[in-house]
């Protein structure tokens, strides 16, 4: 009963995070497409949230990777209870809600990945993860994926500049807004088919590690739907603030940039995610605004912005590995332990909210400009 009780909680808090996956990394579909006009904000979150249910059901590839993956298999089974596992998820929601609330689009993927290590390191030693499965799926990737989709966003920003004399005409601006809605959706598409996957790993390996699932299995159908439900909920609550940022923050965004940015997010991101890569959506999309702002004017970026993302970058998987450590340390000693933790945890979420609601970012002034933020010249 009471591992029944704490699969339970696992799958509670695996869905929680799946839905601040969803507020959080909205901006990785939408924000080019809200801060150039091409869709209202509203609207835009709502075409996402569909896609990314949509996107739930296209694959289980990155799935896959994280329940057979991450976490090595013995012959014993898996070598993490579902304590840790939750101890982990607390790491990574607790990491999502602080970078949402200081508007930094930070990668979701590893801070979940860092909870789960540090939770299994803490709970059952450094060879319960898969190192050689880590490097080539999480961290290869993430560092790859954002120049590879800057590279991309760069070169057809260029063109699209040049094709269409700087888009100085009318009917190229209307064409690239048009587009955008076709771009845009592709990401949406692509964040569910990538992102809902990783929960759905998560859920996949509490049940196997538990013993209601056979090792080796795919996620089951109920999980796919519920994940994909969720995280398209997370999804149409906005996620104003990070939004902002992506939009209009690091880069003076218009047409067709935003269509060059959301088009090569769109190809890296599906690709990868048909490859079984858990990259990061977001490292992907921030890559492609900054080379859609590069292939521009050459230098039409805030880089200090950039060097702030950056930094949430490198620090988010040991941070969530760090609360995902502690967690397990106090999750792990008794029944009280373990309310302790998700105590702890929703009060540290709450708090969260009850700051941002001090700032509140909305629909109607996500496109606000901020003038602390200046272009660097070249």
């Amino acid at each position: 009963m009471d591992v029944l009780v704490t699969v339970v909680l696992v799958i509670v808090v695996a869905l929680v995070f799946d839905f601040t996956n969803g507020f959080h990394d909205t901006a990785n579909a939408m924000a080019t497409s809200v801060a150039t006009g091409a869709l209202q904000p509203r609207t835009a979150v709502l075409i996402s949230a569909v896609l990314n249910v949509v996107g739930a059901f296209l694959s289980t590839e990155v799935a896959k990777t994280v329940s057979q993956g991450i976490i090595r298999e013995g012959q014993d089974g898996i070598q993490i209870t579902p304590t840790m596992i939750f101890a982990g998820l607390v790491g990574a929601v607790l990491w999502n809600l602080a970078t949402w609330y200081s508007g930094l689009p930070s990668s979701s993927t590893h801070a979940l990945f860092g909870g789960l290590i540090g939770a299994s390191i803490i709970g059952a030693g450094m060879q319960s993860v898969d190192w050689a499965t880590v490097v080539s799926k999480v961290v290869l990737p993430a560092l790859l994926s954002p120049v590879i989709a800057g590279v991309i966003a760069l070169v057809a920003t260029y063109l699209a500049y040049t094709l269409t004399r700087n888009a100085t005409t009318h009917g190229a601006a209307t064409g690239f807004r048009h587009g955008q809605t076709i771009s845009a959706s592709l990401v949406s598409l692509a964040h569910g088919t990538n992102d809902a996957q990783k929960t759905m790993g998560v859920i996949t390996l509490t049940l196997i590690a538990a013993g209601y699932q056979s090792s080796g299995t795919g996620p089951a159908l109920w999980v796919v739907l519920a994940c994909g439900l969720a995280i398209g909920l997370g999804t149409y609550t906005g996620g104003w603030r990070i939004m902002r940022t992506v939009g209009k923050k690091i880069s003076d965004v218009q047409s067709p940039q935003g269509f060059a940015a959301e088009t090569s997010s769109a190809a890296t991101i599906l690709v990868s995610s048909h490859l079984g890569f858990a990259l990061s959506t977001t490292h992907v999309t921030s890559g492609s605004v900054v080379g859609s702002g590069l292939g521009k004017k050459l230098a039409d970026v805030h880089w200090r912005v950039v060097g702030r993302i950056v930094v949430a970058w490198v620090i988010t998987l040991p941070a969530a590995a760090v609360v995902g450590g502690l967690a397990t340390l106090l999750a792990s000693t008794s029944t009280i332990g373990l309310v302790v933790v998700a105590v702890l945890a929703l009060v540290g979420g709450s708090a969260f909210f009850v700051l941002a609601r001090r700032k509140p970012v909305t629909k109607d002034t996500v496109n606000d400009e901020e003038p602390a933020a200046q272009p660097v010249s070249a």
